[in-house]
């Protein structure tokens, strides 16, 4: 049987010049280039997110990670 997850990996650069991840599991896979841009602009603009690093100040990357798991039957 066989498996299979998809994790939406936000970057963003901080005010302290370190980059700060955000995943979101079970992410769509039909998500949009631009669906994602205006969702991290979001993120910046409303400074939902903070930590260590600072403020949330600019959009690094986005990636939508694929894991397929499959089960061996052993027994």
């Amino acid at each position: 049987m066989s498996e299979t997850s998809r994790t939406l990996e936000m970057t963003f650069a901080t005010e302290l010049d370190k980059k700060h991840v955000i995943r979101i599991a079970d992410a769509r896979s039909d998500a949009t280039n631009a669906e994602v841009i205006a969702a991290m602009d979001n993120i910046i603009s409303k400074n939902i997110f903070s930590g260590t690093g600072g403020e949330l100040v600019e959009k690094v990357s986005a990636r939508l990670i694929t894991t397929q798991i499959d089960d061996f039957d052993i027994v």
